[in-house]
């Protein structure tokens, strides 16, 4: 079992924003990768309200908080509270991590490169590969820049009544690397049309995350067999889409290698050190029991 390091007056504080939280296991991860590396560091979980993260980012800066991870419904709305974006989190127009460099808030986003170790690590090859794209939040926006800028052939589909997310996240990926992404709105009759010439499904919604593990963005019956299937989701760490993926035969990617690799680049932000990777692994496995 980790002991958390005594907590003193000198103890460097990091934490995780959103709405909701509980269901994180952020605090156990960075907690293990800070004992294990030595580190003075604590990070906490805040629940942050939409209404409030204006008054959240001030508090980041009065109360000297070291970084921050940001995760949904934020990501994209806290951009306008920052002094400035690293050039990639600019290009996506979201941020997952907020770095406090003596009073001046920098936003990152180290989604991109977790969506991407995600894949790499099993054994999923992009480039030139047909992907689908479900969501058009903070976290797809960080994938489909991730995705083209690695020459894979994105498709977005969102529901319905925030189609113009999706609209708009087509056309600043398009702006960067020069090509179309076509969007459709989620339904089952668009998801049968494009699943049917896919390589890979990208689950980028919270549709199946816990508590409300029953659900799943798409119909069993539509995936092939042979698709690779990337759910985000990390809790439950096989979701419903990740089951039926499963008996039919897809290759299945959890999203614990996403949430590993993403919090890996957070603490190499924060601290400077290389970030003990297959530590954290095993602490947000052991989190999600």
């Amino acid at each position: 079992m980790i002991k958390i390091k005594e907590i003193t007056g000198q103890t460097r504080v990091c934490g995780l924003i959103g709405d909701p939280v509980v269901h994180s296991v952020s605090p156990a991860m960075q907690n293990a990768a800070f004992h294990t590396s030595g580190l003075d560091f604590v990070y906490l979980s805040f629940r942050v309200k939409p209404g409030d993260l204006k008054k959240s980012i001030e508090g980041m800066r009065a109360m000297n908080i070291h970084g921050l991870n940001v995760t949904m419904p934020h990501k994209v709305s806290v951009t306008e509270y920052l002094d400035e974006l690293d050039t990639l989190a600019e290009k996506i127009g979201a941020v997952n991590t907020i770095v406090n460099h003596d009073g001046k808030l920098k936003g990152y986003n180290t989604d991109a490169a977790g969506s991407i170790h995600a894949l790499k690590a099993n054994g999923i090859k992009t480039e030139g590969k047909r992907v689908v794209l479900l969501g058009a939040g903070g976290a797809a926006r960080a994938i489909a820049f991730a995705l083209s800028d690695s020459k894979a052939k994105v498709t977005i589909l969102n529901r319905k009544k925030e189609l113009n997310w999706a609209i708009e996240l087509a056309a600043r990926v398009g702006r960067a690397y020069q090509i179309e992404l076509p969007v459709l709105e989620l339904n089952k009759k668009n998801l049968e049309k494009v699943l049917a010439g896919a390589d890979i499904l990208v689950n980028a919604t919270s549709v199946g995350m816990s508590p409300f593990t029953d659900g799943s963005p798409t119909a069993a019956d539509l995936l092939p067999p042979g698709l690779a299937v990337f759910d985000i989701v990390y809790n439950p760490v096989e979701t419903m889409l990740l089951k039926e993926a499963k008996q039919a035969g897809a290759h299945i990617i959890s999203g614990l290698d996403m949430l590993v690799g993403q919090g890996a680049v957070s603490f190499e932000l924060w601290t400077g050190e290389k970030a003990p990777v297959e530590i954290m692994k095993k602490a947000a496995i052991k989190a999600l029991g």
